[in-house]
């Protein structure tokens, strides 16, 4: 089998967390199945919404829908945990509700780019858009090339972005239910740091987030600070002060760049 017919018979499944998002899941429908490349499995996981999210679902039931999952959960990062537990790909992404992916060759690039560098994951750069308007850019997260020192100064690549293969989950686990607000941080932190999966840097925009319209209050930023501390404790990673001053403050150049990359 050559390396085109490999990337073909690769499964894609791509994890949806959803609860009460009737304003946004079609246009995140929309962007899966629009993909391009055709062996995706779109995997949905409900809190139990009460508005018409699920009749929104429902439409596009058998357009790339695999699995519909409804039912109470414990936050975002236990919905999620709650698909890749259901996931049939070799391949795992998360796109949730809000978000939309960049283009309809995202997932065409993001199996060659594991393909062709035989790499366990991969990431890419995002960038933050106005609720109301997508077309409205906030902020751009520019991921730049990896290499682990980088956790150090506060770096991470954002968590839409990343795609690993499901036999990464499966050896390291999933996310850790102990961080409400932090949990993909030390997933990321955990895969890429401490078991040095490999892993490959696209550089373009793969999706596009809507902002919440609010900043975050103080009380949350500290919270996530201690978090992130407790993420590199737990894995038995040493590290100092200046990572937890660093990543909060790392997101200022997202806004000043925010029109810098197209």
């Amino acid at each position: 089998m050559d390396l085109k017919d490999q990337r073909q018979d690769l499964k894609i499944s791509v994890i949806t967390a959803v609860y009460n998002s009737k304003n946004t899941i079609e246009d995140c429908l929309k962007s899966i199945s629009s993909q391009t490349y055709h062996n995706i499995e779109h995997i949905i996981v409900d809190g139990g919404s009460t508005d018409e999210t699920l009749d929104i679902v429902e439409k596009y039931r058998g357009n790339r829908i695999s699995i519909v999952i409804s039912e109470h959960d414990n936050g975002i990062y236990d919905a999620m945990n709650k698909g890749i537990k259901a996931v049939t790909g070799d391949i795992v992404g998360i796109l949730n509700s809000d978000d939309i992916y960049g283009n309809e060759q995202v997932i065409e690039n993001v199996v060659k780019v594991i393909t062709v560098n035989n790499v366990d994951s991969c990431y890419s750069d995002l960038v933050y858009v106005d609720r109301q308007n997508i077309d409205k850019r906030i902020r751009y997260w520019k991921s730049g090339n990896f290499y682990k020192e980088r956790f150090k100064k506060g770096w991470m690549p954002p968590h839409p972005t990343f795609f690993a293969k499901k036999s990464v989950y499966e050896q390291y686990g999933l996310l850790n239910l102990d961080f409400p607000l932090a949990a993909d941080y030390e997933l990321m932190l955990r895969f890429l740091y401490k078991y040095e999966i490999s892993t490959a840097y696209i550089p373009i925009v793969l999706v596009k987030m809507r902002t919440g319209g609010t900043s975050q209050p103080w009380l949350y930023t500290a919270k996530a600070i201690i978090e992130n501390y407790k993420a590199w404790k737990i894995n038995g990673i040493h590290t100092n002060i200046f990572t937890f001053i660093l990543k909060p403050l790392s997101k200022t150049l997202q806004f000043i760049h925010k029109e810098a990359y197209k």
